[in-house]
């Protein structure tokens, strides 16, 4: 594998995102395309200044174009193809429901059942079109373990396709939180990709793991811009494709625990509320907990997630390797 290419590419994007965006939050703020903290932020957040959103577009087309650039032969792999159609794909519905939050001044952006349609909808399309380069197994590789799904693995790729897009995004509520924890997942998948000599995948990820550290420069606390559901749907597509093309599909549950756990108290908080009519979490997602439970600081508990991030990574990476 060529690690020159690969360092190149991380380079050059990471170069071109923090050079342009500064020209690029001046664009959305003279566009007025503002919004407030996430729906499910507290009180203290909503309440800050009016920061530009979608800057999530850039870590999406950045990548994209710098890869085709300088691994023109990535047109004839197919895998990185399908990895870079789902990171479109997802980034096409965020861009659609951020720009209705613009328009409407408040976070009514589609509404979930339209966006989760949309995302279901969107994952049957990818799984069509890539469904020959599936062996429709699910590989436990610490064990050494495949368990052929047959059809039923195109039902689980759809799952995991809006399972990690909304994990994602929900993890999408502090300043640097979730691009930060995003960087600390890809480089696992960076690192499996290397050891499967999936050249062209590996060129990508770097690509997107260098434009993510250039929006993090201006997304990490105080934030200058939001990544919006352009960026953290896109994200959310983005590790599933990769887990799926790499052959690693359950990795997702220990490299991308915070997602996971973002998810999971959400949807337990909702069904606890809609049953028994109260609350089992002082709060969802679980990141704000930290704020009301301890008083901790924002920036401390994206640091704290950002430790618990990599723990996770090592352990995912590790058994991934085994």
């Amino acid at each position: 594998m060529d690690y020159v290419i690969l360092g190149i590419g991380f380079l050059i994007s990471l170069v071109i995102v923090l050079l342009v965006m500064p020209q690029y939050i001046k664009l959305l703020k003279s566009l007025n395309y503002n919004q407030t903290v996430s729906e499910y932020a507290l009180k203290e957040y909503k309440e800050k200044g009016k920061i530009p959103i979608m800057g999530g577009l850039l870590f999406v087309l950045v990548p994209i174009i710098v890869t085709f650039i300088i691994d023109p032969k990535v047109f004839s792999d197919q895998k990185t193809i399908m990895v870079i159609v789902s990171y479109v794909l997802f980034c096409l519905i965020g861009f659609l429901d951020d720009i209705l939050i613009i328009r409407r001044h408040n976070n009514e952006g589609l509404s979930p059942k339209l966006k989760m349609v949309m995302q279901i909808v969107f994952a049957i399309i990818i799984y069509f079109i890539f469904r020959d380069m599936f062996d429709h197994d699910l590989d436990i590789h610490v064990f050494d373990i495949a368990i052929p799904l047959g059809v039923i693995y195109g039902l689980f790729v759809v799952f995991m396709y809006t399972a990690e897009a909304n994990a994602v995004n929900f993890t999408d509520g502090m300043d640097g939180l979730s691009s930060g924890v995003s960087i600390i997942a890809l480089i696992p998948y960076l690192i499996f990709s290397i050891i499967q000599n999936e050249f062209h995948v590996a060129i990508f990820i770097a690509c997107v793991i260098g434009s993510l550290l250039g929006y993090l420069n201006y997304n990490f606390f105080p934030a200058k811009v939001f990544m919006g559901d352009s960026g953290s749907l896109a994200l959310g597509a983005l590790f599933t494709a990769i887990a799926i093309v790499l052959d690693r599909e359950l990795s997702l549950l220990l490299i991308g625990g915070i997602f996971l756990i973002e998810m999971i108290c959400v949807c337990l908080q909702q069904f606890w509320v809609r049953v028994f009519h109260k609350r089992i979490l002082p709060y969802t997602p679980i990141h704000y907990a930290f704020s009301i439970t301890l008083g901790m600081k924002e920036k401390k508990v994206v640091i704290m997630f950002y430790l618990v991030a990599i723990v996770f990574s090592i352990i995912g990476l590790i058994i991934g390797v085994i």
